[in-house]
């Protein structure tokens, strides 16, 4: 499987697609067309955590101060359910493996293996 989650108002997930290879890739743009229970098992059954998967860096984790309350991996899950901008982009699924976020450790051993 080739699979990336992005998000196109995001400079960073922009950078990073031009960077790779992916035109054989399914493209999934998370705003337009977001992820349902079906892909964020998939993505779980890869990471094994749901807070992997959560972007703590989004505005609304900080505007529902979610970093002083106790939140359980399956509050993380329906928070990502409900809300785009809290799953963690870009995502990738290649070869039975996930990359997740932006980090340059993530993209470049992710570069390694697709370029």
């Amino acid at each position: 499987m080739k699979k990336v989650y992005f998000l196109k108002t995001c400079d960073t997930c922009r950078r990073i697609l031009r960077e790779l290879n992916i035109s054989d890739f399914d493209q999934q743009e998370i705003k337009s067309n977001p992820i349902n229970n079906i892909q964020l098992e998939e993505m779980y059954k890869y990471s094994k955590s749901y807070e992997a998967l959560f972007n703590k860096r989004a505005k609304l984790y900080t505007s529902m101060d979610l970093k002083n309350k106790e939140v359980s991996e399956i509050d993380y899950r329906q928070l990502i359910l409900k809300e785009y901008t809290f799953l963690k982009r870009p995502v990738f699924i290649f070869k039975n493996e996930i990359f997740i976020g932006n980090s340059k450790k993530v993209i470049e051993k992710l570069k390694k293996i697709i370029n």
